[in-house]
């Protein structure tokens, strides 16, 4: 039993997925940056990327399961050959679209059509600025980030993002602590990106570190591992754990494969299906006392009818959407 299950139980609570709402897709690893929080471990020198055979598949799904919201990612989803491919489908069935970008890559040679695409698409852009500050920002994603971040942001602003069309922002802390009360940290970015550069924007989403992957290995290179996950574990709010992403959203890997959220993905926390039924007069079926094992499945292997009641497999970095006011890709919980 991982910590974070021993503490819903010790709150008599218990972790299963509700009826369907997001499709998340991430499309590759690969990334115009290397940003030293990425749970993702996304980087310019990372190669896998989804192919077109697993993009048709889930295009198809797409377009007969009609799924309310579809939100993509990476990477920087925008790298995908297949990006407006996943959008133009996903649009024309009827789904809200969802594009989580990184700011920089419309900055990158090559993507200057991004933001009148996605406006004329209506994509919903949730963008990373971990802080309003340039130094705080360069710190964490790279040194010239927040000149560029600023510049996509004004370009964005240009084609209506941040008036008509949905702009929210994304912010991380710097280091292994806490986010600040969402609606203050919010106040703050409106009333300093206003002043400073003219940028408008809806929302601000505050995102607590996942103790994985490449802030994982930080947190242990400075010591610093067991102090975070005392944090997190002293800090969990049982009040959050009915508004888990989890319970609503179905990660897709680039291959196709399916995980309860993005950050189970990167860990390979691969959901599990009963196996097929065998043909009857098969062997298999013939051995009615043998029992299939579970397995990892596609998601053109399932439907959204599949999912609710399921429980959720978690693990110890589980405590980091539940600490304090909660954390999810929209944000906090209360």
């Amino acid at each position: 039993m991982n910590r974070f299950t021993t503490q819903l139980r010790a709150h008599g609570l218990a972790l299963t997925r509700a009826r369907l709402e997001t499709l998340q897709i991430n499309v590759g690893r690969k990334c115009n940056q290397a940003c030293r929080h990425c749970h993702v471990d996304a980087a310019p020198w990372r190669t896998e990327m989804m192919t077109a055979a697993v993009a048709s598949r889930i295009g198809d799904w797409i377009q007969q399961h009609r799924p309310a919201v579809v939100d993509l990612t990476g990477g920087a989803p925008e790298l995908s050959e297949h990006f407006r491919f996943l959008v133009e489908t996903s649009r024309a069935a009827g789904a809200r679209v969802i594009d989580r970008n990184n700011l920089t890559i419309i900055e990158e040679p090559d993507f200057g059509w991004l933001p009148d695409y996605l406006a004329r698409h209506e994509v919903e852009v949730i963008a990373s600025l971990p802080c309003y500050s340039a130094e705080n920002v360069n710190q964490q994603r790279g040194n010239g980030v927040f000149a560029k971040s600023i510049r996509a942001l004004q370009k964005l602003n240009a084609v209506g993002y941040g008036t008509r069309l949905p702009l929210h922002l994304v912010y991380n802390p710097l280091g292994p602590k806490l986010p600040g009360p969402q609606a203050e940290l919010e106040a703050d970015y409106h009333a300093e990106l206003q002043q400073q550069f003219g940028i408008v924007f809806h929302r601000l989403f505050t995102i607590t570190n996942q103790p994985i992957a490449r802030f994982a290995e930080d947190l242990r290179q400075r010591g610093q591992w067991d102090a975070y996950l005392e944090l997190l574990a002293n800090a969990f709010n049982p009040a959050t754990v009915d508004g888990l992403m989890c319970r609503t959203t179905l990660s897709v890997g680039y291959q196709g494969e399916l995980y309860d959220c993005d950050f189970n993905q990167m860990l390979d926390l691969r959901m599990e299906f009963p196996a097929p039924p065998a043909a009857a007069g098969t062997a298999a079926a013939d051995a009615h006392t043998a029992v299939a094992a579970p397995r990892s499945r596609f998601l053109w292997d399932i439907t959204p009818g599949d999912l609710p009641e399921r429980e959720i497999i978690t693990g110890i970095h589980c405590l980091a959407c539940t600490a304090g006011a909660g954390s999810s890709c929209t944000g906090a919980l209360q």
